[in-house]
């Protein structure tokens, strides 16, 4: 036992999603202008399209994608095959959640957080009794959302990347920071359970790693989670085909995100002592991963011109699509 007092989390009080309010419903994304991304993106998706057969593409997203209603763009992509395998952390996984359940997520942070009530709301702690089913199962995090989505027919599974994925019959994987998420602030939260399927969820992302050469990674609006997974999956994966006479190193990565690069961001991250060093999808999946033989590409832009965009240039036929040329 502890030496140190804990906060008696048994004692938390929740209240019921519709006292909530969310920032995000069903049906009220903007409608994009993706017209000027398409330039950006010939050469990423020339090389998903080229990928080696039985190579992986797998995708990394932030959470914030789901609550853009970006959902539907990254289920035609799992649809078409286009996407072999789609992560998130832990927040991801809530929003996913809490649309297939309700249709609606995120909440108003500066309202609840005054109240004591941000976070803990009833209908999501559902989420802890399904990881903690999981861990009984021995399934990934990831895999028990998308599962339970799907077999109990939540009202809007349509728009649930999870459920998208457990039907496509692909890995859907979660990787959680302990604290990080409001589950974690609610009394049912068992962090055995939550540690057991997140690492479950983690070996099953660095066996999919491990299918990489040839193939893509696509890092969209993670700016440590995605990189910091795959960095360490990377290590584990290049170990073992080390052993083997085998290297991982012929596969391109995509990173799409809003923060300004240089033109010449494939030469480094610049020193220690600039604030952009600590940018990780630079150093790590634009540099780094891909040295000596990988390619890598830099989408910059709003998620909701570029990612739509994206899934528009991929289902094109080869002759109609825009410019080879990418973003310098």
């Amino acid at each position: 036992m502890s030496r140190y007092q804990q906060f008696a989390v048994d004692r938390v009080k929740l209240q019921a999603l519709k006292l909530r309010g969310s920032d995000f419903r069903r049906g009220e994304a903007s409608v994009p202008d993706i017209g000027r991304c398409f330039n950006k993106l010939g050469l990423l998706v020339e090389a998903i399209h080229t990928r080696v057969p039985g190579s992986a593409c797998l995708g990394f997203v932030g959470a914030h994608l789901i609550k853009l209603g970006l959902s539907q763009y990254l289920i035609k992509l799992i649809e078409g095959g286009f996407i072999t395998h789609l992560a998130t952390n832990g927040a991801g996984v809530i929003h996913d959640f809490e649309l297939a359940l309700a249709g609606e997520t995120s909440e108003d942070v500066a309202r609840w957080i005054k109240a004591g009530q941000f976070g803990l709301w009833e209908e999501t702690s559902r989420l802890n009794a399904v990881i903690r089913e999981a861990a009984s199962r021995d399934e990934g995090l990831g895999e028990a959302v998308g599962r339970v989505i799907e077999e109990e027919r939540f009202p809007h599974r349509d728009i649930s990347i999870a459920a998208s994925c457990w039907r496509k019959g692909i890995p859907f994987t979660c990787h959680v920071s302990v604290g990080s998420d409001i589950i974690h602030a609610m009394p049912n939260c068992d962090g055995a359970a939550l540690g057991q399927t997140s690492y479950t969820d983690f070996l099953i992302f660095a066996h999919t790693v491990s299918q990489l050469d040839g193939g893509v990674l696509l890092n969209i609006g993670s700016a440590v989670t995605g990189p910091e997974v795959f960095l360490k999956a990377l290590s584990m994966a290049r170990n073992l085909a080390h052993q083997k006479g085998e290297r991982i190193e012929q596969f391109t990565t995509g990173v799409f995100d809003m923060v300004p690069l240089p033109g010449n961001y494939r030469d480094g991250p610049p020193s220690k002592d600039h604030h952009l060093y600590y940018f990780r999808p630079w150093k790590t999946l634009l540099c780094r991963t891909v040295a000596d033989t990988g390619k890598s590409y830099y989408i910059q832009g709003d998620f909701r011109e570029t990612i739509p965009a994206l899934y528009l240039q991929l289902v094109r036929p080869t002759g109609d699509r825009a410019s080879k040329s990418v973003i310098s």
